[in-house]
């Protein structure tokens, strides 16, 4: 047992951003997907190597120095992946297919996780959510009754030593803490019921413990253990059994006669006085609690936790606004006094939500260049921070003189507060926010678009190519006129008009070549908002997006969206979806400025695309889609502060789509997050069609409708985009099937999980091709349950049907499939 840690640094941060600076990550993971033969797994992990001594290095660069300051990362994919397969934990499905546990630093790990992550031909990969209320998404770990499990620190005991002998650096490990790790987890899913979600912890446990023996056994003198669950509300296990088996957890572990220092850190929240003081009674050796969104420990809690050092975690992890150093010295004035033992200062959570480093943005605005702070600046403020608490803050002086004299500036700014904007937005009325009957508004959209029984339709985007995204960056950089730009765009549009018509959709989309980003594109086009060159997040896997930084009071100088969509519109005969991200998404997924209400803000944001509705409106636009899929990701960890939440957001939608006419179709769509806690708010928007991810969650999401009797027409997702994977003709409509039969044939809609940018074309077309095969064959089979009953013959027989000639009638529209399924891979197709 560690009675004696080495002493825990002044100064130190919870994780930094591992994708890389020019996101070398991203391309070395997806040269591999795309051609393992020229770019193996090796090529990989060569990539992770350079990016932890780059890591490692630039944080000792920034003011890291002491041992132990810098965390040891480099995850290939996720840190949640990482950590369970550092239990050993693959599902059975894919140990039957071949996948045996592996470590991830190795090419059968990097094969391993490949097939986790994105499925493979014959296996679908792990469900896919949100990290607590971020737009980062972890895979979900599977770990059932019976799942096998077995320490292999092999991964991390080579990076600790790698980086030492690299650049000399000493390191400190990180995993997610066992009581998170099964809490964020499910059970496998061949298993018939759910299992209790901390049933394994004893077991779990025991691994963990043989994998800090391991690393104490390389050298290792302080790990980190992640349990950002204590932060959230909302488990299915009541409060007190989750804190008895964390105490439980880490009474086990910090007993444990050879083993690293233990740091638990508990990031993206308030732990809460009973997590503190149960950690307090185990021996655990450091506890890193958040101060930016939680407060100073209660005297009791400190008063347990004795001597042992806290990290304050005074520096927002989540944000890019400069620290409030005067607030962060006062709150670490409050926790020194307070505490019995040493105070060091770091972030309140990972740095893996923000970009790199503000200095190489050479284009921004100068003025929001001094007012924000990315990943390295961040750790320059951590660095000041804890040089004050060592020195007195008279040693930082000229630094808390200088945030004070910017953030003053920044209140001055004429673009941070507008009087015409704010006087517009106090002035929004409840009808402001209330469109006609929805039965009402049913009828007269039927009567208008005249669609089939389980129209089918996709959520907006289509296949980004590489010449697409060209003709973007040659006319942003002037290279093509803006002629030559159009004529582009125009015909890419042209060309998925007549994809989907070949395919047989039934409501089409323009597809969205002219945008980079659903949330950056109306950024640009918007007032109030600032784009950046670099400053690139992970989302999930290798996806990486740019959030926006929403600086000042924002308005829509002119129409965003009306043109491109009216020219799909001229191209066919079918109805073509005019496509915007709603208010809470472009704030979810945008830096939002700090001084002004979210609840504001969401409005301005909301009134800009009302007008942009009703150009839309205007040039005969009859269905209008907004997305909303962060809708459930801003839902607050702490339920106590949910209802104020989804009062703003949910208006913010309704202010939105509100002027909308009675025959507009307003459709919604969100995505990865558990829809089930939010159904009552999804309903409260009011929209006419709802479509929702429900592939890789296991339809979870249709029996919770169903259950609920969800009014509104809903599209449950039938094919996971965010795989490369084609899914089989009987998959999708095996889906549809148990969609129309708990739902209600005549409210479901067929669509795709999410947008289609991120796949090629070939697997975009043949998984279109089943979809639209499918939807045709339940149709049919829809038709000949109907026409049995009517001739009152038992209803529900199987159809006899061929999914190549079936063929259905709803009011005037007749709908036939548009080939024979698509064969199982692009490849065959």
């Amino acid at each position: 047992m560690s009675t004696q840690p080495v002493p825990f640094p002044a100064a130190t941060i919870l994780g930094y951003p591992r994708i890389g600076p020019d996101r070398e990550l991203k391309r070395a993971l997806e040269s591999y997907w795309k051609d393992p033969q020229q770019h193996p797994a090796t090529t990989v992990l060569d990539t992770l190597a350079r990016l932890r001594e780059r890591t490692a290095t630039r944080l000792s660069e920034l003011g890291l120095t002491t041992d132990h300051a810098v965390p040891s990362e480099g995850f290939a994919v996720d840190h949640v992946l990482d950590t369970s397969l550092a239990l050993g934990a693959v599902p059975a499905r894919f140990i039957a297919d071949g996948y045996e546990p592996a470590a991830p630093d190795t090419p059968r790990g990097i094969e391993l996780i490949t097939a986790l992550s994105r499925g493979t031909d014959r296996l679908e990969p792990l469900e896919m959510t949100k990290w607590f209320d971020t737009n980062y998404h972890y895979y979900v770990p599977e770990i059932g009754p019976d799942t096998p499990l077995r320490a292999n620190p092999e991964s991390l005991v080579s990076r600790y030593r790698t980086t030492l002998g690299t650049t000399g650096i000493t390191t400190r490990p990180v995993l997610v803490g066992p009581v998170s790790l099964l809490l964020l987890s499910r059970p496998e899913t061949t298993d018939a019921v759910a299992s209790h979600p901390l049933q394994r912890l004893d077991d779990v446990v025991a691994e963990y413990a043989a994998i800090l023996r391991a690393l104490a056994e390389a050298g290792v003198e302080w790990v980190q253990l992640d349990e950002p669950a204590l932060a959230a509300d909302g488990w299915s296990v009541e409060r007190t059994e989750l804190v008895a088996a964390l105490e439980s957890a880490y009474t086990q572990l910090s007993n444990e006669q050879q083993r690293p220092a233990i740091l638990v850190t508990v990031g993206y929240g308030d732990a809460g006085e009973d997590a503190q003081l149960a950690l307090a009674h185990t021996n655990v050796d450091a506890l890193a609690i958040d101060l930016d969104r939680g407060d100073v420990p209660g005297k009791k809690a400190l008063e347990a936790w004795g001597e042992r050092p806290v990290v304050g975690g005074v520096v927002g992890g989540r944000t890019v606004w400069r620290t409030d150093l005067a607030r962060a010295v006062e709150t670490l004035d409050r926790l020194r006094a307070a505490a019995r033992g040493p105070v060091a200062v770091g972030t309140a959570t990972p740095l893996l939500h923000v970009p790199h480093d503000v200095a190489r943005e050479t284009a921004l605005d100068p003025n929001v260049t001094s007012w924000v702070a990315f990943a390295d600046q961040k750790v320059t403020e951590v660095v000041g921070l804890a040089r004050g608490v060592e020195h007195g803050w008279d040693a930082i002086r000229d630094t808390l003189d200088e945030d004070a004299t910017i953030r003053a500036a920044r209140a001055e700014h004429p673009a941070t507060h507008k009087a015409e904007i704010r006087e517009r937005t106090a002035a929004v009325q409840d009808a402001d926010r209330q469109r006609a009957d929805a039965e009402q508004r049913r009828a007269a959209q039927r009567e208008r678009l005249r669609l089939p029984v389980l129209p089918t339709t996709t959520i907006g985007s289509f296949p980004q190519t590489p010449q697409i995204r060209k003709t973007r960056a040659d006319h942003r950089a002037g290279r093509i006129t803006e002629a030559e730009y159009t004529d582009a765009i125009r015909a890419e549009i042209a060309h998925t008009v007549r994809v989907q018509e070949e395919l047989g959709l039934d409501v089409l989309v323009h597809g969205e070549p002219e945008r980079n980003d659903m949330v950056q594109y109306f950024a640009e086009g918007l007032d109030g908002f600032v784009t950046t060159q670099h400053g690139w997040v992970q989302s999930y896997g290798s996806r990486c997006t740019r959030p926006s930084i929403l600086f000042g009071d924002v308005s829509r100088p002119a129409p965003i969206t009306v043109d491109w969509t009216s020219y799909a519109a001229s191209l066919t005969e079918r109805p073509v979806k005019g496509m915007l991200t709603g208010p809470v998404t472009i704030l979810a997924w945008s830096f939002v400025r700090d001084d002004a209400p979210a609840a504001e803000v969401a409005d301005q944001v909301a009134l800009a695309l009302r007008d942009e509705i009703a150009d839309l409106e205007r040039a005969g636009t009859p269905v209008i889609q907004v997305d909303e899929p962060a809708l459930r990701e801003l839902l607050p960890l702490r339920a106590a502060e949910r209802p104020a939440y989804l009062e703003w957001s949910v208006g913010a939608f309704r202010l939105a789509t509100g002027g909308a006419a009675t025959d507009t179709q307003i459709h919604t769509h969100l995505c990865y997050s558990e829809f089930e806690t939010v159904l009552g708010a999804i309903d409260a928007l009011d929209a006419d069609v709802t479509t929702l991810e429900a592939s890789r969650s296991g339809s979870g999401i249709v029996t919770g409708l169903a259950a609920s009797d969800f009014p509104r027409d809903v599209g449950p997702g039938v094919w996971d985009i965010h795989s490369p994977r084609v899914p089989t003709f009987e998959e999708l409509a095996g889906r549809i099937r148990h969609a129309a039969h708990e739902i209600g044939a005549e409210r479901v809609w067929v669509n795709p999980d999410c947008g289609l940018k991120t796949r090629g074309w070939p697997e975009t077309e043949a998984a279109l091709d089943r979809l639209v095969a499918a939807t045709v064959t339940v149709r049919a089979e829809l038709s000949a349950d109907d026409a049995a009953r009517t001739a009152g013959a038992p209803a529900g027989a199987p159809a006899n049907v061929d999914p190549n000639d079936a063929t259905t009638v709803s009011g005037s529209v007749t709908v036939a499939a548009s080939s024979t399924p698509a064969a199982d891979t692009p490849a065959q197709r």
